[in-house]
């Protein structure tokens, strides 16, 4: 009977230790999303090229008045809205500079979304692909282009009806999105879609005047709308497997973003997704400040976007003065960089798909530099500092790979030299001017740091890069 009882024991698992009988609950959607890591790739792209081009690429017109980051007067501001991309908005505001300048230039029954057949004439001979060469040619390792803007307009065949405006009007017959993914893949570059969740002025056409509360309040949150951005959502994701899912404003409080975002990384396992849903924040792998750069290195991936004026589409009146000048975009770029940021530049080209010559400049410029200057900006990490001043307010911006550090000079120091705080080097570390030809430097140790002699002839048009091998320690 003893050993009856004992093999009893056994058969039920009983071996003098606990068993968890509890059901494995398997993580939910959101859960797995959650837990998931940044691509590594994104970290160490740095420098990727907005575009904003469509209908509002054809009027091509806003008041230049300042950058959002400046903005005392939000009411002020959407009446004389910079932005470009929203003449549409700034069209239907009573007595607004646009919709005066829309009056005199096409009509008051002029309706906006006649630009659409403009945009298709001018576009009848353009290769999208020459914007792939020319981003990839300045350094650029990922784009994002806008799918569908606040207008509603898609710039790919949508088949999702929208119920307010036909296909002929509200879609694009030419896949723009399509053909611009396949020559950014082509070249190396990853391709991100833009898509205005929270805005669509198809389905609200009350304009926004101020940011409070008009901004909140015009953000659609029917469940048609909410039908509507998911299923275009998904036929994106199914379309152009994007690496980036870039969204913008705020999204339906009812969308299935848990369902997007399952589906567009079981596609593409590399994707990444920006911040601006306004909901679950936990599963952004990036933030978006506009216009902003951050004052300290951040612990989490941040992306800063801008345009190179004061606008994101093409404004014809902006000039030299509303722009970045190629100095200023350089050191953009290493600021953002120094601190564990991408830079999403942004670019508004003509409506017949070229580059204003402005624009242009700066681009070239800031390729030119990253030709000579992208190992001290492609997959680096932040230094113990992202900047230090000199006695002579010479700014100075610092990246690290491995254990060199990089070290950017925004200008030319009164004595030629520079002192590098708390920098410890060994016997076998060298430390180069990097320039059409690299030369090696002179240093000398000075307390916890080091003393760097730089030529008498060097030239600081843009910012200089030094890089110290083999620094000890953190």
């Amino acid at each position: 009977m003893k050993k009856l009882f004992i093999c009893l024991l056994l058969s039920k698992g009983f071996y003098g230790v606990a068993q968890d009988t509890t059901e494995k609950i398997p993580p939910s959607p959101k859960q797995t999303l959650a837990a998931r890591a940044t691509p590594q790739w994104f970290g160490d792209a740095k420098l990727g090229i907005f575009i904003h081009w469509g209908l509002y690429s054809v009027p091509a017109w806003a008041t230049p008045t300042t950058t959002p980051d400046k903005v005392t007067d939000w009411k002020a501001f959407y009446t004389s809205n910079p932005y470009a991309e929203w003449y549409l908005n700034s069209l239907r505001i009573a007595e607004s500079p646009t919709q005066i300048h829309h009056q005199k230039t096409y009509g008051n029954a002029y309706d906006y979304y006649r630009f659409k057949d403009s945009l298709m004439q001018k576009t009848q001979h353009f290769n999208m692909a020459s914007w792939a060469d020319l981003f990839a040619k300045i350094g650029a390792n990922y784009i994002v282009f806008t799918t569908k803007h606040h207008d509603g307009f898609t710039l790919y065949p949508s088949k999702i009806t929208n119920p307010f405006k036909p296909a002929s009007i509200i879609n694009s017959p030419r896949d723009f999105v399509g053909e611009l993914s396949r020559a950014a893949k082509k070249k190396g570059m990853k391709f991100g879609v833009y898509y205005s969740g929270g805005l669509d002025w198809t389905f609200n056409d009350i304009p926004v005047t101020n940011l409070w509360p008009d901004l909140f309040e015009s953000m659609p949150q029917s469940e048609a709308y909410k039908n509507y951005a998911d299923s275009q959502y998904y036929e994106l994701i199914k379309r152009y497997k994007p690496d980036i899912l870039w969204n913008d404003v705020n999204y339906p409080k009812n969308g299935n973003l848990s369902g997007i975002f399952s589906n567009l990384v079981s596609i593409n396992p590399q994707a990444v997704i920006n911040d601006r849903w306004q909901q679950y924040p936990e599963l952004a792998n990036f933030t978006t400040p506009e216009y902003t750069v951050l004052n300290e290195i951040a612990a989490h991936k941040w992306e800063t976007c801008r345009g190179l004026g004061y606008s994101f589409g093409y404004n014809q009146i902006e000039g030299d003065k509303e722009l970045l000048s190629s100095k200023k975009l350089i050191e953009l770029l290493i600021d953002v960089v120094s601190k564990n940021g991408n830079l999403l530049l942004n670019v508004g080209p003509k409506a017949d798909g070229t580059i204003p010559e402005n624009q242009m400049k700066r681009l070239v410029d800031l390729g030119n530099w990253m030709n000579i200057n992208s190992e001290g900006i492609y997959a680096t990490t932040p230094y113990k500092i992202a900047s230090a001043k000199l006695k002579d307010s010479t700014e100075l911006r610092f990246t690290k790979k491995g254990n060199d550090l990089y070290i950017f000079l925004f200008s030319k120091p009164q004595d030629n030299s520079i002192f590098i705080p708390d920098c410890n080097t060994g016997k076998s570390s060298t430390i180069f001017l990097f320039g059409k030809n690299r030369q090696s430097l002179v240093y000398s140790k000075a307390g916890n740091g080091i003393n760097i002699k730089l030529p008498k002839n060097v030239a600081f048009d843009f910012a200089q890069m030094i890089k110290v091998t083999n620094v000890l320690g953190k």
